[in-house]
């Protein structure tokens, strides 16, 4: 994973309605990961944000259920357009994240390169409505449902035809809140979830290890998808939606260090960051723990 880094933020954050997330790309800058990345002798190169169509305004096609379609897509189509560049430069690809529909543009930049790519979301969410069974009409909620081949043409087809990833390639870790639309995809599609009772039963030691013995079979590579509500909110306040009950801050760092030994990340984004939901840039200042723990940063 240490061979240079290709960074670039993605500050979207037309697909839900907290205002802020937008400002989480350089709330990560600003609490020192580039230097702490650096200082662990890794080469990077940030290349800063795209830019994202954003007027304030959200617009929703009653009929589909989506708020703010085409926004989303050409925001989506840009950052799919980056990390494909990333991916040709040699380089491993960090995206900072903007809301969690940035997922769909990452994963669609990276399918081409693979052919049994494999996704570890790492979310309070599993993010498998559609228009059709979400109850806001918010992409954020939707991303891993297009990735996996399932919602709106303009969504599941960006930058390719779906899927961008097999269902059984993919595993949730952390969901604790799942709406009955997703939960209804997860049977269906076979879909590999550790929920919090999961990590509260066998432990996160356990969970990170049987996934990654299980992606380290059937793929070629493996990007981690890195929600911060996925954390319990008492460390990660400043995200839009928080669900208690979460792993802690130290349970997702050991997480990160056993991703890190195991050498089977390809790539990652961090998604959720609100500043301006957030207590002096805490939230942001632990995003930027687990992404250097993930690149092995040590306490001693």
């Amino acid at each position: 994973m240490n061979r240079k880094l290709g960074i670039v933020g993605a500050p979207v954050t037309i697909a839900q309605p907290n205002m802020g997330v937008d400002l989480g790309p350089n709330s990560m800058r600003h609490a020192g990961l580039i230097d702490r990345l650096k200082n662990l002798s890794i080469k990077l190169e940030d290349y800063g944000d795209i830019e994202v169509p954003m007027d304030g305004t959200y617009k929703i096609n009653p009929k589909i259920n989506l708020k703010n379609l085409e926004e989303v897509t050409q925001a989506n189509e840009s950052i799919a357009n980056s990390v494909k560049d990333i991916k040709k430069k040699g380089e491993f690809p960090l995206i900072l994240g903007g809301d969690h529909s940035i997922a769909i543009g990452t994963i669609a930049g990276l399918h081409e390169y693979y052919q049994n790519m494999g996704v570890i979301w790492y979310d309070a969410h599993p993010d498998l409505n559609t228009g059709e069974t979400s109850p806001s009409g918010n992409i954020h909620g939707m991303s891993l449902a297009a990735s996996i081949g399932i919602g709106h043409e303009k969504l599941i087809n960006l930058n390719g035809s779906a899927p961008k990833v097999k269902p059984e390639n993919v595993v949730i870790i952390g969901a604790r809140s799942i709406d009955e639309g997703e939960k209804k995809i997860i049977q269906e599609r076979g879909i590999q979830v550790y929920t919090m009772h999961d990590i509260e039963k066998h432990g996160m030691n356990e969970v990170i290890l049987k996934a990654i013995n299980y992606l380290q079979e059937r793929t070629d590579g493996v990007h981690l998808s890195l929600d911060v509500d996925g954390i319990d909110p008492a460390y990660t306040p400043g995200t839009g939606t928080p669900v208690e009950g979460g792993p802690s801050y130290r349970e997702t760092r050991y997480a990160m260090q056993l991703l890190h030994e195991s050498s089977l990340l390809t790539s990652v984004e961090v998604v959720e960051v609100n500043p301006l939901l957030d207590d002096q840039n805490k939230t942001a200042e632990i995003a930027v723990d687990m992404l250097t723990t993930l690149f092995g940063e040590k306490y001693l």
